[in-house]
């Protein structure tokens, strides 16, 4: 961060917030004209500071209307056997996330479906993969927050 300075910070901030703002939009509200604005905007990009762009879709509209956070936990733990669970959760379309925890399991998985039978059916595929010992799921009733802007 501390290669960031104050404007850097507030143009990374206008950008995770909404994507689609020019650099014209987004000097008038760092206080920079737009022609300064696109280079370090360019230079954010290039520098690593911002991954990617992409668009939030409405999951409603899309009828993905279940979110359900799925523990797993493995039942060995080999480099392998990790990389392949990994490689497999990484390319099923319903697995929105995945991260690795500690405690009493091995991952979080965040899934989307859109009715109970397709969460079934894809858990059905997730019991099928090797060395997959114990899974819990926990379905969310509301979504109060998500997709939150990084604290700068």
């Amino acid at each position: 961060m501390e290669s960031l300075d104050r404007i850097d910070r507030q143009i990374l901030n206008c950008l995770q917030r909404d994507g689609q703002l020019t650099a014209q939009d987004i000097a008038d509200r760092v206080g920079l004209s737009p022609s300064p604005c696109a280079r370090r905007i360019r230079r954010l990009q290039h520098d690593g500071w911002i991954k990617r762009y992409r668009a939030e879709l409405d999951r409603e509209r899309l009828q993905l209307d279940i979110t359900v956070f799925v523990h797993v936990r493995l039942s060995q733990h080999q480099d392998a056997i990790i990389d392949q669970f990994e490689q497999t959760v990484g390319d099923m379309a319903e697995v929105i996330s995945c991260h690795t925890v500690s405690g009493a399991f091995d991952y979080l998985l965040q899934v989307v479906a859109r009715d109970l039978r397709h969460y079934e059916s894809w858990v059905r595929r997730l019991q099928k993969l090797p060395n997959v010992n114990t899974i819990d799921s926990s379905f969310a009733i509301r979504e109060v927050k998500a997709g939150g802007p990084l604290p700068l």
